[in-house]
């Protein structure tokens, strides 16, 4: 798993890499700069030009490294040092001696006022800027020479590529924006992301780490925080040539009510489109063939409503839904279910009758407002998926209060009630009965529409379905597929006008991409 460091836990990490593994942080530096200088090559194949900003500390090592392996592959580099090269110490140093020696074509320029710092950015354009000013270990506010360059490149339309964080971004922050930080169109750090490469929206490309020769035993986060995306490894896999349906689950999707029949319409799409062997969906026979109009493939299960038009408890208390149960895997219970008649009280006593592996959302959430004692997932797969305002009835707080500290709830309420609980948002939170939590870095602003947690709801299911062994990866590769769905559906249209059923049609996308690319990188953000 892909864990999510500090700037303290990372620099100890480069600590134990040198003094436990034996790797001289020289090496390390040169790893960094030569993936940095990969990723250009890669991500911008027509640069010709380069100028790498560097400062006087290992950020800029790795700066002047990149720029030794792009000159060495016929691009066109020079070195803009925001200070003298005598005050540059340690392997720093060492990385510009080896530029001089082996890249001497590359011009050094050291720069000492805003003036001279103007006229060496400004000396001859180029394609690309590299970042390399100051990286994870800078505390904000930038200053001097530092400052001054970021103003300039602001005013610059030359695409900047950041060397581990837009100089002047706090690693620790965990909030969206970094004002006072550099512009930025990518993103490369190393080892292991920081809190500000997940939470913050650092750059509107790309964001990437780089292995650069840190065994994982020396990667260690205190807070327990790491990567959903870590977990889609379990969707890669091909199938068995033997297959059949029975061995990838049958989920069963109860909700919907009059007048929402397209919320368990969606969610039954979605899991089929996500893997589940057979898909049957229950809802108020008013509007059952609204519902299997969706798709042939899925199998529908008129219940008895009452006159609001939504499910009667009456379903819940006989044998005939009790013998549907006893042949499905998962069970998904909320979509469109409604708060009207008796569908709180049923969702209450379903989940209470069961011990079936099951997913709650939407309304199926807000049945156990003020009544959250009644969810207890010991001995079984319990797994929620509240947005803030669901949450917050859950938890008995206002959505202000429940944002103020969406770790901290999110991992108290999943390791209280011993469950899984996806916590949607800006960076939806996966939190597990053991306290730890993956952070999902995929989605878009296109996801702000109805509909988009029925679909979530449906994706879950189906990977519970199929990995019945493996919750916790199964749910973090739901909710990151999920975003990514949405990624490729809002490159293709635009972020106005994807619907919640784009994003399904989108899944085989999200399916086939791949998080590590043929460089090794890892892509938190972005799609390639």
């Amino acid at each position: 798993m892909m864990k999510i460091l500090t700037a303290e836990e990372m620099g100890a990490a480069d600590r134990r890499t040198a003094e436990q593994a034996g790797i001289p942080m020289a090496q390390l530096m040169d790893a960094a700069g030569t993936a940095v200088a990969a990723f250009c090559l890669r991500r911008f194949p027509d640069v010709r030009s380069i100028v790498a900003l560097c400062g006087k500390g290992n950020n800029g090592g790795d700066g002047v490294v990149a720029a030794r392996v792009l000159a060495a592959r016929g691009i066109t580099a020079r070195v803009v040092l925001l200070g003298s090269s005598a005050d540059v110490k340690g392997d720093a140093a060492g990385a510009l001696d080896q530029l001089r020696r082996e890249t001497p074509q590359v011009a050094i320029t050291e720069v000492f006022t805003e003036e001279e710092l103007a006229a060496a950015i400004h000396a001859q354009p180029a394609d690309l800027l590299l970042d390399a000013v100051v990286g994870t270990g800078f505390k904000p506010p930038l200053r001097g020479l530092a400052e001054a360059a970021r103003k300039l490149i602001a005013e610059m339309a030359t695409p900047v590529v950041s060397v581990d964080l837009p100089s002047g971004w706090n690693a620790d922050s965990l909030e969206q924006t970094g004002d006072g930080a550099y512009r930025s169109n990518a993103v490369v750090t190393f080892t292991a992301p920081k809190r500000a490469h997940i939470f913050g929206y650092l750059t509107p490309g790309p964001v990437v780490v780089a292995p650069i020769g840190s065994p994982d035993s020396v990667v260690l986060s205190g807070a327990n925080l790491y990567w959903t995306g870590s977990s889609k490894t379990i969707a890669e896999k091909p199938r068995d040539a033997n297959s059949n349906k029975g061995k990838y689950g049958h989920v069963l999707l109860i909700g919907g009510s009059y007048g929402t029949a397209g919320a368990p319409s969606m969610s039954s799409l979605a899991a089929m489109r996500t893997g589940a062997g057979l898909v049957t969906a229950a809802v108020p026979k008013s509007v059952v063939d609204l519902v299997a109009g969706i798709a042939p493939e899925l199998m529908v299960k008129p219940l008895e409503e009452g006159p609001e038009g939504a499910i009667a408890l009456s379903n819940v208390q006989g044998a005939q839904l009790e013998k549907l149960i006893e042949r499905m895997s998962v069970l998904a219970i909320g979509p469109g279910l409604s708060q009207r008649g008796e569908a709180s009280a049923a969702v209450r006593e379903l989940i209470a009758r069961t011990k079936l592996p099951a997913v709650i959302d939407a309304d199926g959430l807000n049945a156990f407002a003020g009544a959250t004692d009644l969810l207890d997932g010991s001995g079984r797969t319990l797994v929620l998926t509240p947005h803030p305002g669901e949450m917050a009835r859950l938890a008995g707080m206002t959505v202000k209060e429940v944002e103020a500290d969406r770790i901290g709830l999110a991992r108290s309420f999943a390791t209280k009630h011993k469950l899984t609980l996806v916590l949607k948002g800006w960076r939806t939170l996966v939190a597990h009965p053991d306290g730890s939590i993956g952070v999902n870095t995929t989605g878009n602003p296109a996801m702000s529409k109805g509909g988009s947690g029925d679909i979530l709801t449906g994706i879950v299911a189906a990977m519970l379905a199929q990995f019945p062994d493996d919750v916790a990866r199964a749910v973090e590769t739901a909710v990151y597929l999920h975003g990514l769905a949405a990624d490729f559906a809002a490159r293709e249209m635009d972020e106005h006008t994807v619907l919640a059923t784009d994003t399904v049609a989108h899944l085989s996308n999200g399916f086939r991409y791949r998080v590590r690319d043929e460089d090794n990188l890892t892509w938190l953000c972005g799609l390639r």
